[in-house]
């Protein structure tokens, strides 16, 4: 009886925990992100679809063949735009990258302690240990010095991840409105893999091909463990043979999943291992499960210190970053503005004509036009619509409309791609040579009102500490937006109680910030350096680079996040756009030397050891 109760727990996700890790977290906001500009295109194909049945009411009473024909012009034009707004053609090659980006990234445990039991039963997870899933080996990853021989049974937790993994993105997609046959997700789950295609665009021939939805699982996990052990192998030879240990937070989380695992194993009558391998696959015990959440842990530990490592063994000259600028000149421009993006076009276009032409009206209309709760009552700080030293590609990461690519359209088979040339209308009026301060501007959703336009801006770099005191709300899967105005009121008398215990000095308040802060950066006492424009959230932003900002400046800021105690540590001499150039730089450097690690090793899967391998899901049709 209670093995039953394990598998009907395994199927429906209880009695594991429900706990999000920054994946996930990652992944609803882009799922959210998706599903605002998916509204976004409905509100604006159904504008267009209004303009076109105007001017086809114009057509059929004018009489002048001029005239009807540069009205018939206009409806071609609004056609070819509104069936290019929100349209998936060619989307499968981007969103492919997507979700391989998210399951072929390291898998720590953090991600099966949430996905492990929203996966099906398969038939082939047996409860044993299974022999030659634990012996055989199913794959190898290489670079001709290095060499690991991956067993069937690691071949199998993959199997387990990637599957939960996919599944709760498809789940996510619809549960925000998305279709998942745009995500590259147009599959059953309660069906059989290899009953199912999967249809995708080679890169090399850019021709539809077809192969079952097992065979594309297949090539997905072995991308998981490839990626897993290139980092792992390398971290390895790096450290002169030996395994490197793993942080003792890392150790923490790894016993408290494998604690929370051995008290449901218990509650069911099985081990440990027994209730893995019901729940992972064929081999997947304890042992399995230690192993190879370590050496993912090891493998994360290691990208991150190439990229740390790329950062900080290269100095750029002042040549080196001069180039750059004069390279990407308009990539390094910045502007100042006060930006606020409507529920539709309507509404921006009142709250345009009700704008003043000194902007002094901003704040307020922005209350007037919000929609959430905590909008309604933060926006009524100025700073909460104000950009400060924005670029292009911040602006475009918000979701600004006026940000977004104009319409376009592309030739049957052709794909969109990375390297693609489109037009922003938006941004090239915003950034114009012509702009001047005081400008307003309604594009579509969005109201602008510039303060400073386009410029190469001297503004310097600067450092600070700050103290984050979130709302407590009674769901920890709670947002603090979504907090009551008396958790509020309680995070800000916490803020207020603690900075009156400040000793005036930056060692206490660093003190504080490690005794108080919820940020991730409150070891560190809360330091933030060489800190640019939009780098942070408005709020947090502004009273950053306030012009009469000076050292040890303290305040309470508000931000989505909750209260900020903050504390001005002072300028650099590096300018934002100098330090801009320069993460460009070893970003790009970064990327080299991750894309030559990664060229170095190969994974090749054995015939034989494969025959054992997860494949499909618990269907008896």
């Amino acid at each position: 009886m209670a093995k039953k109760q394990l598998e009907d727990d395994l199927l429906t996700g209880a009695s594991l925990s429900e706990g999000k890790d920054k994946s996930q977290k990652k992944a609803e906001k882009a799922a959210q992100k998706n599903a605002k500009a998916k509204k976004k295109s409905e509100e604006k194909r159904t504008a267009l679809k209004a303009e076109i049945d105007a001017l086809k009411e114009e057509l059929a009473k004018e009489t002048d063949s001029a005239k009807k024909d540069k009205i018939s012009a206009k409806i071609k034009k609004l056609s070819d735009a509104y069936a290019s707004v929100g349209s998936t053609k060619g989307v499968a090659k981007r969103t492919a990258t997507i979700i391989k980006s998210v399951v072929c990234v390291v898998l720590v445990v953090a991600i099966l302690v949430t996905y492990v039991a929203t996966g099906a039963v398969r038939k082939g997870f047996i409860a044993s240990l299974s022999i030659p899933a634990q012996t055989l080996t199913g794959v190898t990853v290489t670079n001709g010095e290095s060499k690991a021989k991956i067993k069937v049974s690691t071949y199998n937790f993959y199997f387990a991840t990637v599957y939960n993994n996919l599944q709760s993105q498809k789940d996510m997609y619809v549960q925000y409105g998305l279709d998942p046959a745009d995500y590259d997700l147009d599959v059953d789950f309660s069906k059989k893999f290899s009953s199912q295609d999967y249809t995708y665009t080679d890169e090399e021939t850019n021709k539809e091909k077809t192969i079952s939805w097992s065979a594309h699982m297949n090539q997905l996990v072995l991308d998981a463990i490839e990626n897993t052990y290139t980092y792992y192998l390398a971290a390895v030879a790096a450290n002169d043979g030996k395994e490197p240990e793993i942080t003792d937070d890392q150790k923490q989380e790894l016993n408290d999943t494998i604690k929370e695992y051995r008290e449901n194993a218990e509650k069911y009558g099985y081990t440990l291992s027994g209730y893995l391998v019901r729940a992972m696959g064929r081999g997947v015990t304890e042992s399995v499960f230690r192993t190879e959440s370590t050496r993912q842990y090891i493998a994360s530990n290691y990208q991150n210190e190439l990229n740390d490592t790329t950062t900080a063994k290269k100095e750029y000259t002042k040549e080196d970053i001069n180039k750059y600028k004069d390279e990407h000149l308009d990539e390094l421009k910045t502007v100042d503005a006060k930006i606020f993006e409507c529920e539709n076009e309507d509404k921006a276009k009142e709250f345009a004509s009700k704008l003043s032409a000194d902007g002094s009206n901003f704040a307020d209309l922005c209350v007037k036009y919000s929609k959430e709760k905590f909008d309604k009552t933060s926006y009524a700080d100025p700073a909460f619509s104000t950009e400060i030293g924005a670029t292009k590609a911040w602006l475009q990461s918000k979701g600004y409309a006026i940000a977004t690519a104009d319409a376009h359209e592309h030739e049957e088979g052709e794909e969109h791609s990375e390297d693609e040339e489109v037009k922003y209308s938006g941004l090239d009026w915003l950034f114009s040579k012509d702009r001047k301060a005081g400008d307003i501007k309604q594009y579509s959703t969005t109201v602008v009102y510039v303060i400073a336009p386009a410029s190469l801006s001297d503004r310097k770099t600067v450092d600070v500490r700050h103290i984050l005191i979130a709302p407590e709300t009674d769901d920890e899967s709670t947002s603090a937006k979504d907090a009551t105005d008396a958790q509020w009121g309680a995070a800000y008398e916490k803020a207020k109680n603690i900075l009156a215990k400040w000793d005036k000095t930056e060692d206490g308040f660093a003190k504080l910030a490690k005794e108080n802060s919820q940020d991730g950066n409150a070891d560190d006492g809360g330091i933030y350096q060489e800190v640019v424009t939009s780098y942070m959230v408005n709020s947090f932003n502004t009273w950053c680079f306030d012009t009469d900002r000076k050292a040890g400046d303290t305040a309470i800021v508000k931000t989505e996040f909750g209260y900020h105690i903050m504390y001005f540590v002072g300028t650099n001499d590096k300018t934002v756009w100098q330090k801009n150039a320069e993460k460009a730089l070893t970003s790009a450097d970064s990327k080299s030397e991750i894309e030559k690690l990664e060229k170095e090793y190969t994974i090749k899967q054995h015939w034989f050891g494969s025959r054992y391998f997860e494949k499909d899901v618990d269907i008896a049709s």
